[in-house]
């Protein structure tokens, strides 16, 4: 089933998309013009995503990023989607201290950039800023399994929630997060056997990154499924183009031709 019908996606879209079992496309955009493009091909959701951190700065991590430049990315974002919902992610060292400061962080990207909600990483730990921000109106996805903002606890980016006790955390976490009014998670590199059961679990729908296709939803980064990231390669990566390639050979072709005085030609100037 399609969701083209839908003029507007919003939070309640996405619930009555999951009890229809209508699949929820989502994909990451950091600037304007690849938003529009994004929003033109009817995408529900896009995640300005604090990959902007590794993919648009080019740092190792997620950790560098700032609020200030996820609100500047988002605000640009915001300006294009004229029909996908827009979810922010809050940045590393934005919420984790204490549930005031997630708020201020939130309405900050909300009153800013114009976003319709945001997604904070982790279950327990993060409960009472979630419920801070849900209580102040803000809509709050959640994201569980791989959290890449604690990729220095884990060590690794390894599949997680593989072990049993790991596993059980991951389902009553879940729980926890639809219960206490989040609207949507995000299940990152996560045994598909497990995202399954978590996703039959709640009314709220999953988007899954890694996690096989018995989730709600999938979300990838823009630039690593357009192939223009080819350093990053992932199982649950399936590139659809290579943009790396067209790109770079249209480049070599301009600088070629400025080199050869054959651009421009006569019917390109004034």
């Amino acid at each position: 089933m399609s969701s083209n019908k839908y003029s507007r996606i919003t939070t309640k879209t996405l619930l009555e998309m999951k009890s229809k079992g209508e699949k929820i496309a989502m994909l990451t955009a950091y600037d304007y013009s690849f938003a529009g493009l994004v929003d033109n091909s009817e995408i529900d959701v896009i995640l300005v995503g604090d990959s902007a951190s590794n993919v648009v700065a080019g740092h190792e991590t997620t950790l560098p990023i700032t609020l200030d430049q996820m609100i500047y990315h988002a605000t640009s974002v915001v300006k294009a989607a004229k029909r996908a919902l827009v979810i922010v992610d809050l940045p590393f060292g934005s919420y984790q201290s204490d549930p005031k400061e997630a708020l201020r962080s939130a309405i900050r990207i909300m009153k800013e950039s114009g976003a319709h909600g945001v997604k904070l990483e982790g279950g327990n730990q993060v409960k009472d800023s979630i419920e801070r921000i849900i209580q102040a109106g803000i809509p709050v996805m959640g994201h569980l399994g791989l959290t890449p903002q604690s990729i220095y606890r884990f060590g690794s980016y390894n599949v997680r929630a593989k072990e049993n006790i790991e596993a059980k955390m991951l389902l009553s976490e879940i729980i926890m997060l639809e219960k206490i009014g989040c609207f949507g998670v995000v299940l990152e590199k996560i045994p598909a056997i497990l995202a399954k059961k978590a996703s039959k679990s709640i009314k709220i729908p999953t988007i899954g990154i890694g996690a096989g296709v018995d989730v709600d939803g999938q979300v990838l980064v823009l630039h690593d499924m357009l192939g223009m990231n080819k350093e990053f390669s992932p199982r649950f990566l399936r590139r659809y183009c290579d943009l790396d390639e067209i790109i770079c050979k249209a480049i070599k072709q301009y600088s070629k031709d400025v080199k050869s005085e054959k651009f421009p030609n006569k019917k390109e100037q004034y």
